[in-house]
């Protein structure tokens, strides 16, 4: 394929892990001569990378692709991801789709551009899953300030209510040695954060004697990196050795990610997750125990088939007295190829709804407190945008900040003390 006067637009649906990969796939393409411009504008190539955790992923992705066709109906449209992985033929359905990639094949993009016959209707290159296993690494240079490092994909386990596994394949990483060849990129670049990705980064190593504690005691070592963070890490992987190390070092920040998922053990019996509420409990008590100061998030589903309101009023109080920073809380949705459709009674829409609201009430309160504990305090504040007339940024403990200031605030850090908690935001002055 000629690259003179190519167009193309990238576009992104769900985790940090797709926008790393989808990043680095995007600067193959600029190498290769390509104009990378905005989804939104008229392209000549449009890319989609898909997810597939949810129903309204699928449904976003079906109306994205619509739209690029009508910006150019001349245009050729390409779709990788999960939901390419999952359904490749109903996405193969959707008028004006060109190509469609599964998991094994996205990092090729260029050269299945480069055979196919765009005006030959739809081609689908998917390999099964089981045969997925290689690993590519990638990083996101989007952001100026932060980059999205991908460590690890895939996964071996099999929670109930997952298509990850089927649309990711098997877990697997590269070496520590390979790993920080890519971290080592990264610091090169302007960025002064990296966030570690990947579907289960706790299992980084499986299959190997490396070990994520082993990615992490190396990464501490990066120059030109001021500040790691760790995306999301399962409670039964997140082990004392990780929490303690994080305690002592300057580059691993005080914030921790860890899915809850239910506060029932019954729910999470049937979900199949791999730990108890009593280890929850644990490793929050851990964390606090050795930093005092972290942020922890935390992910909860509610309306799992056969939640009644005795176990979502479990989850409610124990997250209640869990002393946590903020919820990521999704409604349970019915995905294809699960063993959860099949499982308990099924809990209505509203009352979803009613239970997903309860809960969103209780994060914004849980995190009104998180940031009380800090006003009049002052906290380290990487700046990284201009919103509204002020500059942004977060804390090393990931409470979002907001200062008067000008744009060459963006990318420094400075010493700010906390004033004012608006519950999201936090107004701070710079005292340093």
């Amino acid at each position: 394929m000629s690259t003179l006067g190519k167009s193309v637009a990238f576009h992104t649906l769900g985790c940090k892990l797709n926008y790393s990969e989808m990043s680095t796939i995007s600067r193959d393409f600029i190498q290769h001569g390509f104009e990378k411009v905005n989804y939104h504008d008229k392209a000549d190539i449009y890319v989609l990378n898909t997810c597939s955790v949810t129903d309204n992923a699928d449904k976003e992705a079906r109306k994205l692709i619509r739209q690029a066709k009508r910006r150019n109906p001349d245009c050729a449209i390409a779709v990788i991801g999960c939901y390419a992985q999952l359904n490749p033929d109903e996405i193969a359905e959707i008028d004006g789709v060109d190509l469609v990639l599964g998991s094994e094949e996205k990092f090729n993009l260029l050269n299945h551009l480069d055979t196919i016959d765009l005006k030959g209707g739809t081609t689908v290159i998917q390999s099964q899953i089981d045969h997925v296993k290689t690993f590519t690494p990638s990083f996101s240079l989007g952001e100026r300030t932060r980059s999205f490092l991908k460590v690890q994909d895939g996964c071996d386990y099999t929670c109930s209510f997952c298509t990850i596994p089927l649309a990711r394949g098997k877990s697997r990483s590269d070496t520590v040695a390979k790993t920080m060849k890519a971290a080592a990129e990264v610091a090169a670049t302007p960025a002064r954060e990296i966030v570690l990705t990947g579907v289960n980064i706790g299992d980084y190593g499986n299959g190997t004697i490396e070990t994520f504690f082993d990615l992490i005691q190396r990464l501490d070592q990066l120059d030109g990196i001021d500040r790691i963070r760790i995306s999301s890490i399962e409670p039964n992987l997140l082990t004392n050795e990780i929490i303690e190390f994080c305690g002592v070092s300057e580059k691993f920040m005080p914030h921790f990610h860890v899915p809850l998922q239910s506060g029932s053990d019954k729910i999470l019996s049937a979900m199949r997750r791999r730990y108890k509420r009593d280890l929850y409990k644990d490793r929050v008590s851990k964390i606090k125990s050795f930093m005092p100061d972290c942020c922890i998030g935390v992910d909860v589903i509610v309306g799992f088939p056969g939640e009644k309101d005795e176990d979502f009023l479990d989850t409610y109080h124990f997250i209640h007295d869990l002393d946590i920073s903020y919820l990521h809380v999704f409604s349970y949705s019915e995905r294809p190829n699960t063993d959860a459709v099949k499982m308990g009674e099924v809990v209505t829409k509203e009352k979803r709804t009613e239970r997903s609201k309860m809960l969103h009430i209780l994060s914004d309160k849980k995190r009104r407190f998180f940031h009380n504990q800090f006003i009049g305090k002052n906290r380290q504040v990487l700046f990284e945008t201009m919103k509204n007339g002020k500059i942004q940024g977060h804390t090393d403990n990931y409470i979002q900040v907001q200062v008067d200031g000008k744009l060459e605030l963006i990318n420094t850090i400075h010493s700010v003390n906390l004033t004012l908690n608006h519950g999201v935001v936090v107004n701070g002055e710079i005292s340093d």
